[in-house]
């Protein structure tokens, strides 16, 4: 079922609905493609439960403002029309607890507890050109710009720095069995 926008003529003028939504003119129904559920207070767990169930249904969803929910997981979740994400400051602690994002061009992780990159290669298909994962402890990991953007190759924009000629060096394996070491002198 495609949706289109109804035309309707005002004093001449054609307009839009309401920003965020789309009516259907088969259905009449509207189609909402821009949501924000920011700063949902989701302190109890069947908060949570019916605020995933809700999450599950959001299907045709194209933007979804998602910041400060205290959120944990939503692997659960699959979002395919998503094209912007904004999960900043929840308490996401890894990559794969993200929902499925195949349309995303569009992330931001900011301020969450996200200590590693595993999980992101997933990814690495997407049509994903900007990602923020600024304010996570992955961020001090040695040469994160160099792995993040050797696992996602297509990736135009980290954290709001476009991707830079010293971002394509080439870097080890990138391995969870990798070690750093500090030398001491």
């Amino acid at each position: 079922m495609k949706c289109l926008w109804r035309e309707q003529l005002v004093e001449g003028e054609k307009q839009k609905p309401r920003a965020g939504r789309k009516e259907c003119r088969r259905t009449g129904k509207i189609v909402w493609f821009e949501l924000n559920l920011s700063y949902q207070n989701l302190g109890d767990p069947y908060q949570r439960e019916n605020f995933i169930r809700i999450l599950r249904r959001l299907i045709r969803v194209e933007k979804l403002q998602l910041v400060d929910n205290s959120l944990t997981d939503l692997s659960s979740v699959r979002l395919p029309r998503c094209q912007t994400l904004n999960l900043q400051r929840n308490h996401l602690v890894s990559l794969c607890l993200l929902p499925k994002l195949p349309a995303a061009e569009h992330l931001c992780l900011s301020d969450n507890a996200i200590s590693s990159l595993c999980g992101l290669g997933a990814m690495e298909n997407s049509p994903l050109r900007s990602l923020s994962l600024s304010c996570n402890p992955v961020t001090f990991s040695p040469q994160y710009r160099a792995r993040v953007f050797s696992l996602l190759p297509k990736l135009q924009v980290l954290d709001g720095i476009p991707k830079l000629p010293e971002d394509c060096v080439p870097c080890p394996a990138l391995t969870s069995a990798t070690t750093s070491m500090c030398k001491i002198l």
